[in-house]
């Protein structure tokens, strides 16, 4: 199911960027035909392209422009979130122009508000299935929802169930849902000649609580051959869902339907690496994390900052060792995201987001990405010493303790560091990387 899925959206995909390339031309016309103007202002650029002299030169200026704008603002800023930024301020342009005298696009009041010592301006995702755009989980959850809405009559059995997944976030409430589907579809199965089990009454109180409310539940009702229709019932007109095998190919498209219901498929998000490098300077900064990365609503985030003497005074007290650790895995568990630095001998910082939950390998994997010598051994440590074992690279980045931020320190591995001084060769992140510093 899950293959068929990645099919789908591929070819969506692929669909859309042959749309995007214009209309077609015979070859046996000119090459010098007229063609529309082009969108590539607007068009997004991946994060990990070799980007271009001129992408580099407008990320140059979106720069001046906020620190223009802010001058104490100290975060750098990842290509990818720059390039954003850029196409952002291209688009709001072009609609100036084509709007002629008329006002500007707003601008969120808070779009440039940050604190002086944020880290990063928040958390990103990826959704490689639908794009290659880097946004918030907000931004994600409105584009996955037109996405799939309208994919609804192109592929309305699979995409019905991507809905229910996708774009409902109330995990027991989509389980209900599900539950009183799976009934009606297993109902029909065991009993398909049984008429009462034709009829769903749209004013029945478990459809009324558990089915209608959820986003994508009808759509799969219409994917199962049930259409909505009024039946006379003593002598009252009543809606009704009416199941009739002539809406479908045969029984087992009901079968069919039960298992992809059942298999749970959703769209993923990817957290977006937010990738940054760092200068000793910029390092050296106090650090605060944006309200993205906490378990906290606002009001809880302010309550505990207001509570930050009560800590102090509360770690000058006497307390057991169980005490002190109990407060600190309290502590760890405000938090749903990490910053993990990598500081390399040179003095730069590599600096990355993650989930907490996720695995110390993806640490691994991050810091092997962005190396010039991706591939050879190398170690981490901790700053007061501690390296890195193999064991963890299936602990979690919480179960390590490495939440709410921490600085891992880097190494090659003895059996290479040599052989690289001696060839002269001493880099450590790519050129391409290396763009990313900010200078102060």
């Amino acid at each position: 199911m899950a293959e068929k899925i990645k099919r789908f959206f591929a070819k969506k995909k692929a669909d859309a960027k042959f749309k995007l390339a214009g209309p077609g031309r015979k070859l046996t016309e000119s090459s010098t035909a007229v063609v529309g103007p082009s969108k590539s202002k607007s068009a997004y650029i991946p994060a990990k392209v070799e980007p271009s002299e001129a992408a580099k030169q407008a990320a140059e200026a979106a720069l001046i422009r906020l620190q223009g704008q802010k001058k104490d603002t100290v975060f750098n800023t990842s290509l990818a979130a720059i390039q954003a930024k850029v196409r952002k301020e291209l688009e709001a342009e072009t609609k100036e122009q084509g709007h002629g005298s008329g006002s500007p696009t707003k601008v969120q009041e808070n779009e440039f508000e940050y604190s002086a010592h944020l880290a990063v301006k928040g958390v990103y995702f990826k959704c490689p299935l639908i794009s290659d755009e880097i946004l918030t989980k907000e931004e994600w959850k409105l584009k996955i929802k037109d996405f799939l809405f309208n994919t609804l009559a192109e592929e309305r059995a699979m995409t019905s169930c991507l809905i229910i997944y996708s774009c409902n976030y109330n995990r027991s409430k989509v389980m209900d849902c599900v539950n009183v589907l799976v009934r009606y579809l297993d109902n029909l199965i065991a009993n398909p000649d049984e008429i009462k089990f034709h009829k769903i009454r749209c004013s029945n109180a478990t459809f009324c609580d558990k089915v209608l409310p959820i986003l994508g539940a009808t759509d799969f009702l219409y994917a199962c051959g049930f259409r909505q229709q009024k039946i006379e019932n003593n002598g009252v007109d009543e809606d009704f869902w009416v199941w009739s095998l002539d809406n479908v190919e045969n029984l087992e498209t009901l079968q069919f339907m039960r298992e992809t219901l059942k298999a749970e498929e959703r769209v993923e998000l990817e957290i977006d690496r937010n990738l940054q490098v760092l200068s000793p300077a910029q390092a050296a900064k106090r650090l605060e994390l944006p309200a993205d990365f906490y378990a906290l609503s606002a009001d809880e985030i302010k309550r505990e900052k207001q509570q930050r003497s009560e800590m102090v005074e509360k770690q000058l007290q006497l307390r057991t060792k169980a005490m002190r650790e109990k407060d600190e895995i309290r502590e760890i568990r405000k938090y749903k995201f990490c910053l993990i630095r990598i500081r390399f001998p040179d003095g730069l910082y590599l600096q990355g987001t993650f989930s907490v939950y996720e695995k110390f390998s993806e640490v691994l994997d991050f810091v092997t990405d962005n190396l010039e010598h991706e591939g050879l051994p190398f170690v981490l440590s901790a700053p007061t010493g501690h390296k890195m074992e193999d064991a963890d690279k299936e602990s979690t980045l919480l179960d390590l303790r490495l939440v709410p931020a921490t600085i891992l320190l880097f190494h090659w591995d003895a059996s290479v560091e040599e052989d690289l001084k001696a060839a002269g060769n001493v880099a450590y992140l790519k050129p391409e990387v290396m763009l990313l510093v900010q200078s102060l």
